[in-house]
Parts: C-alpha cells; sequence; structure tokens
C-alpha cells in the first residue's frame, strides 16, 4: 500500500504552492514558537488546531508559500527534528 507521502510524489504537484503543515506537541506555547522559529522571516499562516480528551497533546495549522518540493521538505523536516514537536503530518 502506497504511503501519503508516495501518492503526494506521483501527484507531480507544481511550485510555487500553498503547503501546511500540522504540528503536534504537548505545549501549545513551544508549539507556537516553533512554527515562529522554522518559519522564520517567511510570511506564514498559524492557527491552533485541536487538543486531545485527556490535553496531553496540542496541535497548530501552519501554512505558507513553498517554491520547490526541495523547500517544503526542509521545513517539513526542521518541524519533525524539533525537540518540541511530537508529530508533524
Amino acid at each position: 500500500m502506497e504511503t501519503f507521502n508516495e501518492k503526494i510524489e506521483k501527484a507531480e504537484l507544481e511550485y510555487p504552492r500553498q503547503w501546511g503543515f500540522k504540528i503536534i506537541g504537548k505545549d501549545k506555547e513551544k508549539l507556537a514558537a516553533v512554527i515562529k522559529e522554522v518559519m522564520g522571516e517567511k510570511e506564514h499562516l498559524c492557527s491552533p488546531g485541536n487538543t486531545s480528551r485527556t490535553g496531553k497533546y496540542h496541535s497548530y495549522n501552519a501554512s505558507c508559500h513553498v517554491q520547490s518540493k526541495e523547500e517544503r521538505d526542509r521545513l517539513f523536516k526542521a518541524f519533525q527534528d524539533h525537540e518540541d514537536v511530537e508529530i508533524v503530518i
């Protein structure tokens, strides 16, 4: 079965384009700070997402205009590698 990323690659997306990330972690304030850190001076949108039933996990939705697949992957990896982020979708 194909993964989501494999399906995206086969779709042959055109760039530049708008791209969104869902960032999930345990601390809302730290997640908001991570988004600002990773995006830097890049213009972006950020909005709170959901909180788990137990209140242990929170999510933020972040989106920006990416110029290429490489830029999109670089941002994804920066979120993924950050110590305050549990999951990036």
